[in-house]
């Protein structure tokens, strides 16, 4: 716990630092009255004050504190650290000067395929009837990088991707993405250090380390926000929790019911504009978050639906089993499908009147 503190402290100390950088470089993020509602220009990089955060309170960690990190090795740490760094780095280039969609995909990519090369420990996911579905049955042998497990790279590969354009998308309203990946990780360090059948000290104190470096984030970005993630921190971040969900246990599944509802929303709003012959990257006020406050919700009142959602099926996902589980996804995407749905037509009702 004094470790998720001092993440806390030293990432609000960073933001309000970052904050007053922000300025000084003139990098702000704008309203349009259209997908940006606040009133006054407001400082981008916040992700920096997180990224940071994290990493120094993990480095220390590492090194200094004689804690054993059973499930993180060396290599894992530093390619991983490379990872969001380049996603930082890229995302200050997309605030301050703006980059072409398909060049962030592009480094969006090359992040996670550093991460695959730091390896995750991941070989197989829980089967619901029992027992688990091994992923090795595609293997490549290599005399420099070993055995690689095809399946397993694939998985993870469009995991890490779907968690990070998930997040991306998700930081749309103040305090959003760093509130539902601040649950997340509390859900992670709850399973991986809470049982007995998947105890990794080690991962729950990492994903503490995280939820502290949000929280401290949070108290300047819940709305009205006085920063927000920029580019870079919402892909960090998803990033992150992506790993996390892997590493500890495999659960996948924990973090999916956590991050449903912004999974299941980003889903649908890629149907809708397929469907429309739009392309997947146009941006507009389709998606759930938004057309909430569309239909009468104050923003802050949007936000915590989203927490409120993530943390119930979160932490009730701690207590079922694999097959339970499944069952609790489906209830929750039936129920965002209806609410999606009840939201179109309650936005046409008020739209004619």
């Amino acid at each position: 716990m004094i470790y998720f503190l001092v993440a806390t402290l030293l990432s609000v100390v960073l933001t309000l630092a970052v904050k007053i950088i922000a300025q000084k470089l003139n990098i702000f993020d704008y309203p349009d009255k259209e997908r940006k509602w606040h009133k006054n220009l407001t400082p981008l990089l916040g992700g920096t004050a997180i990224f940071t955060s994290f990493w120094v309170v993990i480095f220390y960690l590492y090194n200094y504190s004689g804690i054993f990190f059973k499930h993180f090795n060396t290599k894992q740490l530093i390619l991983f650290f490379i990872a969001g760094l380049l996603l930082m780095v890229v995302g200050y280039w997309d605030d301050k000067y703006k980059i072409v969609y398909h060049y962030r995909l592009i480094f969006s990519t090359i992040a996670v395929l550093l991460v695959l090369a730091g390896g995750l420990n991941f070989d197989g996911i829980t089967n619901p009837l029992g027992g688990t579905i091994g992923l090795d049955f595609w293997k490549i042998h290599t005399s420099y990088f070993g055995t690689i497990l095809v399946g397993v790279e694939i998985i993870s590969f469009l995991w890490l991707m779907g968690m990070i354009y998930t997040v991306k998308i998700l930081d749309g309203l103040d305090g959003l993405a760093t509130g539902v990946v601040m649950i997340g990780a509390l859900a992670v360090a709850a399973l991986a250090g809470g049982t007995t059948k998947f105890f990794q000290p080690d991962v729950s104190l990492v994903a503490l380390v995280l939820a502290g470096s949000c929280l401290g984030f949070l108290f300047l970005n819940f709305y009205p926000a006085k920063i927000f993630l920029g580019e870079g921190g919402g892909q960090f971040l998803g990033l992150m929790i992506g790993v996390l969900a892997i590493i500890a246990g495999s659960k996948i599944a924990t973090a999916l019911l956590v991050m449903a509802v912004p999974i299941i929303d980003l889903l649908w709003v890629v149907a809708s504009r397929l469907v429309n012959g739009q392309s997947v990257a146009t941006g507009d006020r389709r998606h759930l978050h938004f057309r909430l406050v569309d239909v009468g919700f104050k923003q802050w009142q949007a936000v915590l639906i989203f927490y409120g959602f993530s943390a119930l099926f979160g932490f009730t996902a701690l207590f079922l089993s694999s097959i339970l589980k499944i069952i609790f996804l489906l209830l929750l995407i039936t129920i965002i499908i209806v609410i999606e749905i009840y939201i179109h037509k309650r936005k046409i009702y008020v739209g004619k009147n």
